[in-house]
C-alpha cells in the first residue's frame, strides 16, 4: 500500500512538474547571467577534468545546466533552470531540466551538467523534439573516473557523454529517476 502512495505521490509531481515547464515559457533568468554561468561552469570543468577538454573539440554541441538543484526523501525531484546550448563556442539556446525520481535516496545537492552531444544525429534529436527525456533519445554515457580514463577523441564518436561536476551539499541512495529537457526563452 505505501509502495503505491509513494508511486502515485511520485507520477502526480512529475505531472505538475512537467506542466510547469512548458516549452517557451518565461523560466530562468536572462540569458546574460545564464551565459555567464554557463561559461564559467564549462571553464570549471575542463579545469577539473582535462577529459572534458578534449572531448569538446569533437563534439557537435554541449549543453550546460551550471545550477541544478536536486532533494529528496524516497521521493525525489530535481531542477535546473537556465541551461544553455553551445555550438562552436557561441550560445544558440536556453533550456531547463527537471526530474522526478523513487527509490532509496537522501538529502539534498546542488551540482552543475554538461551534456557533449557528439554526433548530429543526437543533436538534432535535442533541438526536434519538444523535450528531450533521458533514457528515451540518443543514449547516454556518464562519464566517471573509469569512463574517462578511456576516453580519446578516436573513442567518443557517438551519443551523448555527461559529466557532473561541482557538486556541493550531500545526497546519498540508489533511485530510478526520469529527466526532461525543454527548450526555454528567457529574457
Amino acid at each position: 500500500m505505501l509502495n503505491k502512495k509513494c508511486l502515485c505521490f511520485l507520477l502526480i509531481s512529475l505531472l505538475i512538474l512537467g506542466g510547469c515547464q512548458s516549452t517557451g515559457g518565461k523560466l530562468a533568468d536572462s540569458t546574460q547571467n545564464i551565459a555567464l554561468d554557463s561559461r564559467a561552469a564549462l571553464q570549471n570543468l575542463y579545469a577539473h577534468n582535462p577529459e572534458a577538454k578534449l572531448l569538446a573539440t569533437r563534439a557537435k554541441g554541449i549543453l550546460v545546466f551550471p545550477n541544478v538543484v536536486k532533494a529528496g526523501f524516497l521521493v525525489g525531484a530535481q531542477y535546473g533552470s537556465g541551461g544553455a546550448l553551445f555550438k562552436n563556442n557561441t550560445i544558440v539556446d536556453y533550456y531547463n531540466i527537471i526530474a522526478a525520481s523513487y527509490g532509496l535516496q537522501a538529502g539534498v545537492e546542488a551540482s552543475s551538467y554538461a551534456l557533449f552531444f557528439m554526433d548530429n544525429e543526437s543533436l538534432n534529436y535535442l533541438n526536434r523534439s519538444e523535450g528531450w527525456e533521458i533514457g528515451i533519445g540518443p543514449s547516454i554515457v556518464v562519464v566517471d573516473k573509469g569512463v574517462a580514463a578511456s576516453l580519446t577523441t578516436t573513442t567518443a564518436k557517438k551519443g551523448v557523454y555527461a559529466y557532473i561536476f561541482d557538486q556541493k551539499g550531500l545526497m546519498a541512495g540508489i533511485s530510478l529517476q526520469g529527466s526532461k529537457i525543454s527548450r526555454i526563452n528567457p529574457d
